[in-house]
């Protein structure tokens, strides 16, 4: 009996604030996981609402490449006829 008593006021003594510093570590961390996953949904919100012209500029840069590929394919024929 004394071995239980011995066994169960070193549980109390050693293990039980050591598992109780372990747990507010975890949740501490958990806590700031929490935090930046907030401000990454707010930042990430912001920058939805400052996208709102990118598919304007992206028809542009389509139009643009269109353009320089057929010029290109114009000297490249051009070339061709020259060295060929």
């Amino acid at each position: 009996m004394r071995l239980w008593r011995t066994g169960n006021a070193l549980l109390m003594l050693l293990v039980l604030p050591l598992v109780v510093y372990l747990l507010n570590r975890i949740l501490a961390a958990l806590e700031r996981i929490r935090y930046a996953s907030d401000q990454i949904l707010a930042d990430g919100a912001e920058l939805v609402s400052d996208l709102g012209g990118v598919p304007d500029a992206l028809a542009t840069t389509d139009e643009t490449v269109r353009d320089v590929s057929a010029g290109a394919t114009r000297y490249a024929d051009s070339v061709a006829k020259l060295l060929g």
